[in-house]
């Protein structure tokens, strides 16, 4: 009893802490976003759209973020119901790594527009903030996958357990 009590307080305190993730980048997404795309657009004014241009990547970089929070959270839902080694389990971290390639992919695709933005500002910074955001995205694709597999070996265990007795 007290185990399940241990784990129900720690997986509602991640559930709290993935919460905490996404509302920054909410806050983000509606009052700092639209500077970002005011600022370019004075900064980069010889391109025509490009406020509107840095505007969507950033939103469009925001959907997968928020996917991958939401199956997470799901995961952990999961894990409260006794269901942590489920193809369930393995699905939710199966989009969370797709989540986070398609991330890294998108500031790869958008490190011109970042180096143009540096050159502009004279602030390289920029080029090493997307460059972060690459390499964190890519590591997180990297865990979720060592996970996703180490997971379904689990449940071919298990299975093959179950068949024995």
């Amino acid at each position: 009893m007290r185990c399940i009590f241990v784990n129900q307080v720690s997986t509602l305190f991640l559930k709290i802490a993935v919460i905490f993730i996404g509302l920054p980048i909410l806050a983000l997404c509606v009052f700092v976003v639209p500077e970002i795309g005011r600022y370019a657009g004075e900064l980069l004014s010889n391109i025509t759209y490009i406020k509107y241009l840095v505007i969507s990547f950033f939103y469009v970089s925001a959907i997968p973020f928020f996917i991958a929070l939401y199956q997470a959270f799901k995961l952990l839902i999961f894990i409260d119901k006794n269901k942590a080694f489920s193809e369930l389990s393995v699905k939710a971290l199966k989009v969370i790594k797709y989540c986070a390639i398609i991330i890294s992919g998108l500031f790869v695709i958008a490190m011109p527009l970042f180096y143009f933005m540096a050159d502009a500002d004279d602030a390289p910074g920029v080029i090493i903030i997307g460059l972060v955001i690459i390499f964190a995205s890519m590591i997180i694709a990297v865990f979720a996958a060592v996970l996703q597999r180490l997971l379904q070996e689990a449940i071919e265990i298990k299975s093959e357990n179950d068949l024995t007795v």
